[in-house]
């Protein structure tokens, strides 16, 4: 595969032209405030997982309309209640769900705490699967997650799953054992969408890793290639022709460029050159968006959407000692 996108000296500059919504804040706002009138109610039930280094506990908390979500959160075995622990909540890719707990084990092996959220409705597409549903019905939608609820705002998929995110942040800082203040989000494709979004609606992280983001740019992501996911937006519209302005703006409230300019932590970002399903410039536009002055980005010259892989895990390693 050969690079496809702008050169880099070209990502290095540029600058996404869609326009947030007059509204981008007041939206979020009301939706947040609307989900903390149920209360959180996180729950954190021992799991036995015959791990000697870890303890695990499978966890619910309540996300968007207060419906049920689950995740994992993992501690050093010798965790005590009176040094708590810095925290990494970290965000799946798309189709995953949380999976086994024996999968999460590098940040509990750094010495801090890991919760990992599920994602409503998806878990079976890859890996051990999900056990969060989605209630929420929706209008004519393309198969896949993309299109789900895009005639309107307030109907879109990715309203619940960023409002889960952000409480699953609030559910995971409120165990005695982690450190609300040293909290950073992390995650890589759609889980990089979601950590973007988490970025821009909490205002109090000590940092955000998202790796080839997902969910960036999108009028300009939904033109320049045709791998799905994004491909469901083209899809979606080829069978529901004239519609287009109006899925586009109901989008411009879950773009990952709008929730970087509103970024107000440290962020290291990565982007792979070849990435045709998160093409690099969507990558670069929501980096360049990012308001926080401190912030980086790792380049992979010739990698498609696994990006860095363990390289960037080490990467990450190595920026997160200077943040919690």
């Amino acid at each position: 595969m050969a690079l496809f996108d702008l050169p880099l000296d070209e990502l290095r500059e540029y600058r996404s032209t869609s326009p947030a919504p007059e509204d981008f804040d007041a939206f979020w706002s009301k939706t947040l405030q609307e989900a903390r009138e149920h209360d959180l109610d996180a729950r954190f039930e021992p799991v036995d997982t015959g791990l000697s280094t870890v303890r695990v506990f499978d966890v619910t908390f309540a996300g968007f309309g207060g419906h049920p979500v689950k995740g994992w959160l993992t501690l050093p075995a010798g965790a005590e209640a009176d040094a708590p622990l810095p925290l990494v909540v970290e965000f799946i890719g798309y189709g995953g769900g949380r999976g086994l707990p024996h999968e999460h084990l590098l940040w509990a092996s750094t010495g801090r705490a890991h919760f990992v959220m599920d994602t409503r409705g998806q878990g079976s597409a890859w890996g051990a699967g999900g056990g969060t549903e989605d209630p929420v019905g929706g209008g004519p939608a393309y198969p896949g997650f993309m299109t789900r609820g895009i005639d309107a705002p307030e109907n879109y998929y990715y309203r619940r799953v960023f409002t889960d995110a952000v409480r699953a942040v609030e559910a995971a800082r409120s165990h005695p054992l982690t450190d609300a203040s040293r909290t950073v989000a992390v995650g890589a494709s759609q889980g990089g969408g979601i950590t973007l979004a988490v970025g821009g609606l909490v205002p109090d992280l000590a940092g955000v890793a998202p790796d080839v983001p997902f969910l960036c740019d999108f009028p300009r992501a939904a033109t320049l290639t045709d791998r799905h996911p994004y491909r469901e937006i083209g899809l979606y519209l080829k069978t529901h022709r004239g519609r287009t302005g109006e899925a586009l703006r109901t989008l411009s409230y879950f773009d990952g460029v709008h929730f970087a300019a509103r970024g107000s932590a440290p962020a290291l970002f990565s982007a792979a050159l070849e990435d045709q399903t998160c093409p690099p410039s969507t990558v670069f536009g929501a980096f360049n968006a990012w308001a926080h002055e401190d912030k980086a980005i790792e380049v992979y010259d010739f990698n498609d959407h696994e990006g860095g892989g363990p390289f960037q895990e080490a990467a990450k390693l190595r920026w997160m000692r200077s943040y919690i």
